[in-house]
């Protein structure tokens, strides 16, 4: 394989954002008048909406109007509140710099929708670096289907042996996987090992990918 391109979850691999999400989902059941915990809902962080929500209220499945109405609340949550409270995972910025630098095209593959990015990517502190993006507006179904990151395929005009995928949940590995791309998993989204067992290697955070990078998949560029 010569590697070309690579492409980036944002949530938990780029910015440490996974438990922020997780209670403004709490938040959002909620004020519908659900009483959901956040250990329910924290593992679950990695999944669309639309996946995520009737997994933790079953008899939410066949109601798309409070499906969208807990999706969107959250999504506000984020924006308005704990937006401001995130920071970067250590090494995001670096790693991207360093991946640009060796020649890879980087492309976003995210479930958030597109308001939420530019606050992510901000807090990430890689909003100058990162311009090519694929969001929850792109794919049909979000994680752990292959939607979006088959839509990065479609964008980076590449074939899955030409690309890897860098991620923090088993729903990236889970997505990118239905859609033939490897992943490189990071820790620092909170999933253990054996969570991330799908993953081509796993690593710390971006930090720990950057030391290891002579070694790693990542050197493999053209």
């Amino acid at each position: 394989m010569v590697l070309q391109g690579v492409i980036l979850d944002v949530d938990g691999t780029l910015v440490l954002s996974n438990d922020a999400h997780a209670q403004a989902y709490v938040d959002a059941f909620a004020e519908l008048g659900y009483d959901v915990p956040f250990e329910k809902i924290r593992p679950l962080i990695g999944m669309g909406s639309d996946q995520l929500v009737p997994q933790v209220v079953p008899e939410l499945k066949d109601d798309e109007g409070k499906v969208k109405a807990i999706s969107e609340r959250r999504k506000e949550l984020i924006i308005s509140h704990y937006g401001s409270t995130l920071s970067p995972t250590n090494g995001a910025r670096q790693l991207v710099l360093h991946m640009q630098q060796a020649g890879l095209r980087l492309m976003i593959a995210s479930s958030a929708t597109s308001e939420e990015m530019e606050i992510l990517l901000k807090a990430a502190q890689v909003d100058d670096l990162l311009k090519e993006v694929t969001t929850s507006s792109d794919a049909e179904a979000s994680k752990p289907e292959p939607d979006i990151v088959e839509a990065a395929l479609k964008k980076l005009q590449m074939e899955p042996s030409q690309v890897l995928m860098i991620g923090d949940t088993p729903y990236d590995i889970q997505s990118a996987g239905a859609a033939g791309v490897e992943v490189i998993a990071v820790r620092c989204g909170g999933f253990d090992d054996t969570a991330l067992a799908g993953a081509k290697a796993i690593y710390d955070d971006p930090a720990d990918v950057l030391a290891h990078y002579a070694d790693s998949s990542l050197s493999k560029a053209a």
